[in-house]
């Protein structure tokens, strides 16, 4: 674990708050049922599972994360149809490392979830304490190396080494007709700044120019003036942010004012209804933005993203998904999975055995026709055989992009990026 992410752990730890109500609310779906035990019969003899979800609903990753509560409340449409009624505990990290302890400390201590799905920039800041206490955790690995090591904790998207270099955006990028990239990550965030590294790499392996490279801006920052003017000078044409949307689209805004010929703009989140809560003029900022996205866009109407749709519309939740909201349904989806395979009276211990097994995962379908090997704690770098899928905002529409429905790529043997410090 990286120097700062030491820090941020131990500031977390110092803090000693005792368990805080950090903005929790609960949802329910189906009828009553047991606690977070899990296994007792509910309402119309299904059985009953209490999970919690951690996750950013406030501070600055709130613009990329705070969605993935209506991916859990779709994904409990989809538990029932297999005779699992959910309810679901909301605890906010406030975006702080303190913020995520005391919020998994609640969870647990007082209402004993049966396991948390967490969808957070600072999940690694409450890892330590759900792993002592031998609790599954579900999610997606955005944010640090704990998702590699902690043999509870099982990401969707896969246990990724952002050290490794993939050329998976290199390809995108030199499709695009990019010749000189500016690529920009968060220092606090091991997987945003390893993101950004690693993005750099890809490019000049395609033969594209790295003219400016970040890998240590302030999190959540929109403060991106002196940052615009050295992309400006360096003459880039192309900009990949492995950071949050409120920031992107500062860049994005600021490259724009300032007159850069800016071609391509790739960013991993923002994708969908988090252009909605991005703020005002979010929707003008992302104009011909390229939004990459390691499931099946909905634009596609695939079976599965017909199914997710309509999983949506039952759980109540509006607008265009997120990929938030896409990360919190397959966390729901991997979790039944789980319970299928755990046997009629699961417990922490066998749903974590069952998860464990897990080697074929396809999100429900999301990913296409790739299978992603959960328990992969090696060679994953880039999501499901390293693929993404590329959409571009035109007007109020999300529309796809020939040759990257979905772009795939291959890790580049022997190249990697320095270890977040």
């Amino acid at each position: 674990m990286g120097h700062t992410r030491k820090k941020l752990v131990a500031a977390a730890a110092a803090a000693g708050v005792l368990v805080i109500a950090a903005g929790c609310s609960s949802s329910k779906s189906g009828g009553g049922g047991a606690s977070g035990g899990g296994g007792a019969a509910g309402g119309g003899g299904k059985k009953t599972y209490t999970i919690g979800l951690l996750t950013d609903r406030t501070g600055p990753a709130a613009s990329g994360n705070k969605t993935s509560v209506g991916g859990v409340k779709a994904g409990t449409v989809l538990a029932s149809r297999d005779g699992y009624t959910i309810k679901y505990v909301v605890a906010d990290t406030t975006t702080t490392p303190a913020g995520a302890l005391a919020a998994a400390q609640k969870l647990v201590t007082r209402d004993h979830v049966f396991a948390v799905i967490a969808h957070s920039a600072l999940a690694f800041a409450a890892s330590n304490y759900l792993t002592a206490r031998g609790i599954p955790v579900i999610g997606v690995a955005e944010d640090g190396p704990e998702w590699i090591t902690a043999k509870n904790m099982f990401s969707v998207i896969g246990a990724l080494h952002t050290t490794k270099v993939t050329t998976t955006l290199g390809k995108l990028l030199k499709m695009l007709g990019v010749t000189n990239l500016a690529s920009l990550g968060y220092s606090v965030s091991p997987t945003s700044s390893e993101s950004a590294k690693a993005t750099a790499e890809s490019a000049k392996a395609e033969g594209v120019k790295v003219g400016y490279l970040n890998a240590k801006f302030p999190f959540g920052s929109t403060n991106v003036g002196p940052q615009v003017l050295e992309m400006k000078k360096a003459g880039i044409d192309g900009f990949v942010g492995s950071i949050d949307p409120n920031t992107s689209f500062a860049v994005i805004t600021g490259l724009r004012q300032q007159g850069v010929n800016l071609k391509v703009a790739v960013l991993p989140t923002g994708y969908g209804g988090d252009l909605i809560q991005a703020g005002p003029g979010a929707l003008n900022a992302a104009q011909n933005v390229y939004f990459s996205l390691v499931y099946e866009p909905i634009e596609m109407q695939t079976t599965a993203t017909k199914q997710f749709a309509s999983d949506r519309k039952s759980a109540g939740v509006t607008g265009e998904p997120t990929f938030a909201e896409y990360n919190g349904y397959a966390s729901v989806g991997l979790f039944v999975q789980a319970l299928k395979a755990a046997g009629p009276n699961p417990t922490k211990a066998t749903l974590i055995t069952a998860l464990s097994n897990i080697h074929d995962f396809t999100a429900m379908g999301l990913f296409g026709s790739h299978k992603l090997d959960i328990n992969d704690r090696s060679n994953i770098a880039g999501g499901v055989d390293n693929c993404v899928w590329i959409t571009k905002l035109e007007g109020k529409s999300f529309k796809l992009v020939p040759g990257a429905d979905p772009i795939c790529g291959e890790t580049i043997p022997g190249k990697t990026v320095a270890p977040s410090s």
